[in-house]
């Protein structure tokens, strides 16, 4: 019968062999499936709580570095400078000897108005006695009125002499005390512009230097109207601080290395108006450079804080997953069972989303494994501080 069975498949053709054993297999699949009852496993993912969180919104311009100060020290009197007091580029203090032009003629000046003041004093004192004399003898009608008279109006004369006098010492000194050109602010001291033997003054150069002070040194930069509108969402008035607020518009910048920089600045102006054609206003703020750092002319990166949302709803940014009906994670409920959560998202900032509806504080969200899960599946959620099972999802042993 074997025999027969054997002629009979190899006359019948491989084809007919074939479908026998594909029919064969078919039937032994159905026969193990039917006594192999085991379910699958739950698929593990990677699940994050949902977190409540102060999220502070930046604005990120380029902005330059200039002088806080940059006060020109000028000739007030004409003459020629006699000495020179400073070294070029050192930092002075405000009240220090910068140069002295000859005092010559201005002291000259001085000592004239000195001495005619004392004359107009002395002449002053002489009518004044002469008047007091005069005035028991017209009393006693000894000498008369145009006498009285005239010895008043000598007096009052002189007085005004003593006082144009003392106007005129007063211009002398002033005068004088300019031939003495001081420092008048802190800071730096540029290159100066005259030497000793140079003539200055309204006959020659006024301008002898300059003082720079770069210790708070400012930063300006543009700020977009969108920016101005989200920090006006915030009550935020540029240039002013309000001691009742519990943050104030500061800024950070960027060193030339792209490091940033130790110190905050806070803003102190804003410009009034919009530059028609670029759409922005000028903004300024002050930094600390206690250190000399920072140098008037250089580019930074500014980072401005424009807004603080206060207790926000926040999620990693990879657990937010956008289609066409909108954004929406994947939530694993209390029952292990994820659900699909579409969700209205706020802003985001570096790797985190604010959620603006839709999800609360302390629920769990799946972070990684979501491609293998179906909403109304139950899953087996491991948390991020589960280090052991994570490792050992990693490696493929779990």
């Amino acid at each position: 019968m074997m025999i027969r069975m054997r002629n009979f498949l190899k006359h019948e053709g491989s084809i007919n062999s074939a479908k026998l054993f594909a029919m064969f297999c078919l039937s032994l699949l159905v026969l193990v499936g039917c006594n192999d009852k085991k379910v699958l496993p739950r698929p593990i993912v990677q699940v994050q709580m949902s977190d409540v969180d102060d999220v502070e919104l930046f604005g990120e311009y380029v902005g330059q570095l200039s002088a806080f100060r940059n006060v020109e020290v000028r000739a007030r009197v004409d003459g020629f400078i006699q000495e020179m007091t400073f070294e070029q580029g050192k930092i002075v203090t405000q009240g220090d000897l910068l140069y002295v032009i000859d005092p010559t003629v201005y002291q000259a000046k001085y000592e004239y108005a000195k001495a005619v003041l004392k004359k107009s004093e002395a002449e002053y004192l002489k009518a004044k006695r002469d008047e007091a004399r005069l005035r028991p003898l017209y009393r006693e009608n000894a000498v008369s009125q145009l006498d009285l008279d005239n010895a008043t109006a000598q007096t009052e004369v002189a007085l005004a002499n003593v006082a144009m006098s003392k106007a005129t010492l007063q211009q002398a000194e002033t005068e004088l005390s300019y031939t003495r050109v001081r420092a008048p602010i802190s800071g730096y001291i540029t290159e100066s512009k005259v030497f000793i033997g140079s003539l200055v003054g309204s006959k020659g150069e006024s301008l002898l230097s300059e003082v720079v002070q770069i210790n708070p040194i400012t930063v300006d930069f543009d700020m977009t109207g969108l920016d101005y509108l989200t920090s006006k969402r915030r009550n935020v008035e540029f240039g002013t601080t309000d001691s009742t607020r519990s943050w104030q518009p500061t800024v950070s910048i960027t060193l030339p290395d792209n490091t940033t920089y130790n110190y905050n600045g806070v803003v102190n102006f804003a410009d009034p108006q919009v530059n028609p054609s670029t759409g922005t206003f000028n903004v300024s703020a002050d930094v600390p450079n206690p250190n000399r750092v920072l140098l008037p002319g250089q580019f930074t990166q500014v980072k401005l804080l424009l807004d603080v949302l206060e207790e926000a709803v926040v999620v990693p940014r990879k657990a937010v997953y956008i289609e066409k009906g909108g954004a929406f994670v994947m939530v694993v409920r209390a029952d292990s069972v994820a659900e699909k959560r579409f969700i209205e998202t706020g802003v985001q900032v570096n790797n985190t989303m604010v959620v603006d509806r839709g999800l609360k504080e302390g629920e769990w969200i799946i972070t990684e494994g979501r491609q293998k899960v179906t909403p109304g599946e139950k899953v087996i959620p491991v948390s991020l501080t589960d280090s052991v099972t994570i490792n050992k999802l990693r490696r493929g042993t779990l």
